[in-house]
């Protein structure tokens, strides 16, 4: 949901997904095609790709999605020791047994563990996160972010994903669903990248310096001309198209390829996951975001109707 001047408002606080000029909350309708489109395109396999919505029904010991905590007003913070330090905030973290873990607390993937504070707005991330008493919990990487900021990590650096970007603010969200809009980017996967990233990522994870593989922090949106029929693809999965169309995919980690990411919920039917992958990956473009960055170290985009958009972002 969102708040007039927050941007998206996170289910259960008080807290936007950054604000809503943030770059994640920026339209993309009017932004030219990337050069580079095409063979991004082919080296996702979108010519023979559909989309995947990587969350759905599920539960037990291996719920399906990305889960994320609310924590209590006052929760206790640990320490937290990285594997990847140099890049990872200190911290302390509000982890503790009771925080969900990304595909169950005996999971073997990246183990994701997101934390909301409600009282300060403050997001915490975990990859590979294994909680232990005391000040014994690990994790391979750590980041913190102000939710009522737009500062990027420094440059370089990773986060609790591949392109050194927050993961939650990218998230279907059942709750948003519901409403009837998304009002931000969606997260994405691919399984081959390039060795470089492109604002607003702040870190790459590539397999190849070929330019054609495309890079973190890649921009793709769903062509205006694309549709499904209603009898195919009910509400639920019209907001989700209408938002690929407004907002696009952000290219976040690596994983297989044209996986969208959710969040864990009960509430997911079969039938608002299954009608997603109608979607072929070959009716979505690459966009050139470069004219919306305003500063590179600030994820503060220019926004549709304003005049400075215009100046930087007008096609020729």
């Amino acid at each position: 949901m969102r708040a007039a001047g927050r941007g998206q408002v996170l289910p259960r606080t008080d807290c936007p997904a950054f604000p809503s000029d943030n770059v994640w909350n920026t339209p993309v309708i009017g932004l030219p095609v990337d050069p580079r489109s095409g063979a991004w395109l082919a080296h996702m396999d979108a010519g023979s790709t559909f989309l995947h919505p990587d969350y759905g029904p599920g539960g037990g010991a291996s719920p399906y999605g990305i889960p994320w905590q609310v924590t209590a007003r006052h929760p206790k913070f640990v320490r937290v020791h990285f594997l990847y330090a140099s890049q990872s905030d200190r911290g302390p973290y509000p982890f503790s047994a009771a925080t969900p873990i990304e595909g169950g607390q005996n999971a073997s993937g990246d183990r994701h563990a997101i934390m909301v504070d409600p009282a300060t707005c403050v997001l915490y991330e975990l990859y590979d996160a294994r909680f232990r008493p005391g000040n014994a919990s690990t994790a391979g990487s750590g980041a913190v972010w102000n939710l009522q900021s737009n500062r990027l990590r420094p440059a370089t650096w990773t986060s609790a994903d591949a392109a050194g970007l927050p993961i939650l603010p990218g998230l279907v969200n059942y709750d948003e669903v519901k409403s009837g809009h998304i009002d931000h980017a969606i997260r994405f996967t691919a399984q081959t990248t390039s060795t470089s990233f492109l604002w607003p990522a702040r870190h790459e994870a590539g397999a190849t310096s070929n330019p054609d593989y495309p890079p973190m922090g890649a921009r793709f949106r769903l062509k205006a001309s694309f549709s499904l029929p209603g009898s195919r693809c009910a509400r639920a999965c019209q907001v989700v198209i209408t938002a690929m169309k407004t907002y696009g995919l952000i290219l976040a980690d690596n994983g297989s390829n044209w996986y969208f990411q959710g969040t864990t919920d009960r509430r997911w039917t079969y039938t608002m996951v299954d009608q997603l992958k109608q979607i072929p990956a070959s009716a979505f473009q690459a966009v050139n975001e470069r004219c919306l960055m305003i500063h590179p170290n600030s994820g503060q985009a220019r926004q549709p109707g304003t005049a400075a958009y215009e100046r930087a972002c007008a096609r020729p």
